[in-house]
């Protein structure tokens, strides 16, 4: 018998090793693989963050698109199974040179602005149009490269370091993420980033034609190799039982994937570095899994999943802490902790029940499928299933259930898996019971969930709306006071007194809002006044309508534009429409969830030519997690304009909310106004911290709280 290749004996390859064997002995498949690997995910946030602005910067636009990617990525695997399977070598080389040539036709990655989405069309499938339109055959040719040379090279390789292929290929993904947010994104634009990466891909496209004619034209020549380590390749057929724990890990590591990055971004803000770093640390947990001594990985049960039951206990105590808002500075690292170290689990047994590569194709199919079921059930069911963020508890408790299963292998471990299973169930009724808290209506849709809540009695009762666990607006329900302004929005609140400092000189104002809520900035509508409200979410517009009164009791003329407020704005300009508004708000926040493109240097610029030559733009900027004066008074020294703080603390007994409003004007004298004088306070701009742009922003500039104080102040110590 042939003997095999030198380096087919060898089962302790690390990473770097085997990538030199792989460049020494096969440079066209070796620089193939990873080139498609890191392309494969680096288009994802150069992509996602293009599009972000049209969808109104909601945290469900990252998720839409980690969708589409997880069921593409799930079509190319299939393509890459059944043309291994059924066609001869010449006829998957003819085919896929076929593909890769229509392929550069995409090219350049570049949206369409004829893709916009219309008011009122559905976002999540607009999003899954423009960009299956914009990157569909060449992400799915992307897509199908790895597991598709990775066949037709198995012949070579011994079935231990086959799948360090595998590995091999997640690094290169992982490279590719992490690239954006720090190599990337700070030192390029977005019309540049999607010219390059076409440009790479045009590279990629050449040397995979080349690798599939390579591999048709050696095809024969494989056949000794092939059977020279055929005593490797035989193993047992995986049966359903192994089909069934595939599908299941994958889905669940995918569904706590999605559903941990939603619950992070629509607290804080949708930006590609909150995107990037759950994926990245999933991606890692494959490349560990996958890699190691022995064929078997660095994952063994034993010692990682105690401290995996113990985060996933941790991450459902957290839902509810706090009374829902748990700090950044502690949410951040427990759920992307607890997220990676359960993917690890979901991906670690995996490996540990990997077949032998006769069934790799198989193989990869099937967590493929089980991570686009898990995209589908995040992305597109949940949302229309449950009427707020059910999926993160859900998920927790399910990783749990399973860990029992597990766990008989290893029998010490039993017992804290049933007792992690029990306190997940426990702490996610106890944040369901929260949710449902005295709430008369619920209601999810793709930017989010709504709930409106009734409490007290008499005059006291009040009604209130919450975007997530934050309150957008509320009004009492019977008191004569009930027209009355209040919370953020309170006659001694900045934009309440900036409003009435335009009015008490003029008959008639303009008002633009950008954020509905409840609708009570109409309550400073007096007849004759104009105030036009951007709502993103038309589905606010019908509860403010029907659950409140403040719009239908204002006699001013109130006019809706239901879309991103600022593509709204940019298509109102280009027509020759600015609207001379004598104060224009912004309050657009969705939960603590900052839409980033909203407060911009650019964004400024376009508000302000919509605003009269003495206008003046207010910008709700309280938050419990980012400080964003410095953010704005920045942008107002780049632009050459003042900016004012104005802190409120109404007395008790008042309907008004603390608050923080950042006013801007063209002239300090704007701020002479009496309502104005003795309460703005300058705001002095921090060379230290980024300009915010549309090109680069930096929330850990703002962040108002660190990890260990955060911790300190809930368990009492400060």
């Amino acid at each position: 018998m042939r003997q095999s290749p030198p380096f087919a004996r060898s089962d302790s390859l690390s990473v770097a090793a085997l990538l030199r064997l792989l460049i020494a002995l096969m440079p066209l498949f070796a620089s193939t693989i990873l080139l498609s690997a890191f392309l494969l995910f680096l288009v994802q946030p150069i992509i996602a963050k293009q599009i972000l602005p049209w969808f109104g910067g909601s945290s469900a636009v990252w998720t839409t698109c980690l969708v589409f990617f997880q069921v593409v990525l799930l079509a190319g695997y299939t393509y890459s199974h059944l043309a291994t399977r059924y066609l001869k070598s010449t006829h998957q080389a003819y085919l896929h040179i076929g593909l890769l040539a229509l392929s550069l036709l995409f090219l350049p990655i570049i949206p369409s602005e004829a893709l916009k989405p219309l008011a009122g069309a559905d976002a999540a499938i607009r999003i899954v149009a423009l960009l299956f339109a914009t990157i569909g055959l060449p992400y799915f040719l992307l897509s199908a490269t790895g597991p598709l040379l990775q066949k037709w090279v198995a012949p070579r390789f011994p079935e231990k370091t086959v799948y360090r292929l595998f590995a091999l290929s997640n690094f290169g993904s992982l490279v590719g993420l992490l690239a954006f947010p720090f190599a990337i994104e700070p030192f390029s634009t977005a019309h540049a980033q999607s010219v390059a990466w076409s440009v790479a891909y045009a590279i990629f496209a050449i040397a995979c034609a080349a690798s599939a004619w390579t591999a048709a034209q050696s095809a024969d020549q494989s056949v000794p190799v092939r059977t020279a380590v055929a005593d490797e390749a035989r193993g047992p057929r995986p049966g359903i039982r192994d089909y069934a724990l595939w599908l299941a890990f994958a889905a669940l590591g995918s569904v706590l994937l999605l559903a941990t990055t939603s619950h992070i971004t629509q607290n804080i803000a949708t930006v590609p570095f909150l995107w990037v770093l759950p994926l990245s640390l999933y991606l890692l947990t494959f490349v560990v899994a996958f890699e190691g001594r022995g064929g078997r990985g660095w994952y063994q049960r034993s010692w990682f999943l105690f401290p995996t039951l113990l985060l996933l206990v941790a991450m459902a105590a957290g839902l509810s802490a706090n009374r829902g808002v748990l700090d950044v500075s502690l949410a951040v690292p427990l759920y992307t902790l607890g997220m990676m170290m359960a993917a690890f689990f979901c991906n670690g047994e995996l490996a540990l029940s990997k077949p032998v590569p006769r069934y790799l194709t198989q193989f990869y199919l099937t967590i493929s499928l089980g991570g686009a079921l898990g995209g589908l059930l995040v992305g597109l069911v949940a949302p229309r299933v449950f009427p707020t963020y059910f999926e993160l508890p859900v998920a927790l408790v399910l990783l749990a259930s399973l860990a029992v299963f597990v766990a008989r292998r290893t029998r010490w471990l039993v017992g804290p898996a049933v007792v992690a299973t029990l306190a997940t169930g426990w702490f996610g009724s106890e944040y369901i019971g929260f949710l449902r808290e005295e709430a008369v209506y619920m209601h999810r849709n793709f930017y989010g969930t709504l709930r409106v809540k009734e409490q007290g009695e008499g005059d006291h009762q009040v009604r209130r709306l919450l975007h997530g666990v934050i309150l957008h607006g509320e009004q009492l329900t019977i008191s004569p006071k009930r027209l009355e302004p209040g919370t953020y929005y309170a006659r001694s609140s900045g934009v309440g007194r900036a409003i009435e400092a335009r009015q008490r000189h003029q008959d008639s104002v303009k008002l633009g809002f950008v954020g509905l809520g409840v609708g009570t900035l109409s309550a400073y509508g007096r007849g004759g006044d104009l105030v036009r409200f951007y709502e993103l979410d038309p589905d606010v517009l019908a509860l403010a309508k029907t659950q409140f009164s403040y719009l239908n009791a204002s006699p001013s003329k109130i006019e809706y534009v239901i879309g991103d407020a600022r593509s709204s704005m940019e298509r109102e300009l280009a027509s020759g429409q600015p609207h001379g508004y004598d104060v224009l708000a912004i309050d657009a926040f969705s939960s603590d969830s900052i839409p980033v493109h909203l407060i911009t240097r650019e964004a400024v610029q376009l508000y302000f030519q919509h605003l009269q030559p003495n206008g003046i733009l207010a910008v709700h900027i309280s938050n419990r997690f980012l400080d964003l004066k410095p953010v704005l008074a920045n942008i107002a020294q780049a632009l050459g304009l003042t900016a004012r703080l104005i802190t409120d603390t109404p007395a008790d007994g008042s309907s008004g909310s603390t608050t923080d409003w950042v006013l801007l004007a063209r002239s300090a004298t704007t701020f002479d106004a009496e309502q104005l004088v003795a309460v703005a306070e300058p705001i002095e701009p921090k060379p230290e911290f980024s300009l915010w742009t549309d090109q680069f922003n930096n929330l850990f500039d703002i962040l108002k709280s660190r990890p260990i104080n955060e911790l300190r102040r809930m368990i009492g110590l400060d």
